[in-house]
């Protein structure tokens, strides 16, 4: 085997641990539009281990092959549109991307809850597996109204990764430039699609639980609390800057993390351009950084290893002008990777490592 090989191997083993009980992986989805009209797309990755994620660069008439549970062939298509995004465990397809029409998807980790569709030998044609949606809605389509139009068509069976024993549960967040979001679900055996007006996903549970749980906190404020005057002259008043959001839950849970995102999201002074809103993207995802240790497992595991997820990258996508960009957490640089300026009819996929470490620069006069 090579040595790539062996890491791809490796790491899917480890995951597999980790998906099976090891930590619930904590990534955050939000989505920000600056005043000229630019659509950004940002999101968080955690795991407990490096899934050695890199650059991909997709190009158009790139053919592709859908999985079915079975093991025969399933969907054939051709890349009708380029992408660009964040893989892992080097496989070919996106966790995280763009195309060149502006469409974003990123798949979140959805335990517990994702079951997905039935499937007969008949429906191979239309079959993938759940780790190929994202690059297969990039590839064909534009726009959030032509994914909502055609995804029913697709059929997304329980399909069991090869290098892991299971079947990922996972769900999607797709974004256009017209601001228009949704989020893919496929639970009990059905789709459902939900309109998403506040561009803000985390994991479990379903999204319509999340967007219900939003009501628990309708005291949420921008501003400061005002003083509460009590009797016998006593008056209440904040210690500081920040009451009004007194009560928003800090914690790394997927419902605390989402009420939180959606709290800064709309706390949020409004940028004038895209590259303004990429920057605050990446401060609003600064509360949601997980450093190694944080979040972690009570016992460890057969190896004597404690598992802690941590944020292994973070990206934020500018729909209009396709630009990726993304930090890790070995180098908090803001690195930047142009879509259009690649060979959109290249041959083959384009890998970019995302390998670095931090530079602390000496500044003392």
């Amino acid at each position: 085997m090579t040595g790539r090989r062996i890491l791809t191997t490796l790491s899917a083993l480890i995951v597999t641990c980790l998906l099976l009980g090891g930590p619930a992986h904590a990534c955050t989805n939000i989505r920000l539009i600056a005043e000229d009209g630019s659509v950004i797309h940002a999101r968080t990755m955690e795991f407990a281990i490096d899934i050695h994620s890199k650059i991909l660069i997709v190009p158009r008439g790139f053919a592709r092959v859908g999985l079915t549970p079975s093991g025969q062939d399933g969907m054939k298509w051709t890349a009708k549109y380029a992408s660009i995004g964040m893989n892992g465990v080097g496989e070919p397809y996106l966790f995280d991307g763009v195309n060149e029409k502006g469409l974003s998807a990123a798949l979140l980790y959805f335990p517990n809850y994702a079951g997905y569709m039935p499937y007969t030998a008949a429906e191979a044609p239309e079959t993938l597996a759940p780790w190929q949606l994202g690059s297969y809605i990039l590839e064909n389509y534009a726009t959030v109204a032509e994914v909502k139009a055609n995804i029913g068509k697709v059929v997304v069976p329980a399909v069991v990764f090869a290098g892991w024993g299971f079947t990922p549960g996972v769900h999607y967040e797709i974004d256009d430039q017209t601001g228009h979001s949704i989020v893919i679900e496929y639970v009990g055996g059905k789709l459902t699609i939900y309109d998403n007006p506040l561009g803000v996903l985390t994991n479990a549970p379903s999204f319509d639980w999340q967007m219900t749980n939003l009501h628990n906190y309708v005291n949420f404020s921008m501003t400061n609390v005002p003083p509460i005057k009590l009797s016998g002259g006593v008056t209440l008043t904040p210690f500081g800057q920040g009451s009004g959001m007194l009560g928003i839950p800090g914690d790394f849970t997927p419902p605390s993390r989402f009420v939180r995102a959606v709290a800064f999201t709309q706390s949020a002074f409004p940028t004038k351009t895209g590259r303004d809103a990429v920057l605050e993207a990446f401060h609003i995802l600064n509360q949601f950084d997980i450093p190694v240790g944080a979040a972690r497992e009570a016992e460890k595991d057969s190896h004597g290893n404690i598992l802690a997820d941590y944020t292994i990258w973070t990206s934020a996508i500018d729909l209009k002008t396709q630009n990726y960009y993304f930090r890790t957490y070995t180098d908090s640089q803001i690195r930047e990777v142009s879509l259009n300026k690649a060979n959109l009819n290249a041959k083959t996929i384009t890998e970019i490592p995302i390998d670095g470490s931090e530079n602390i620069q000496q500044i003392t006069p």
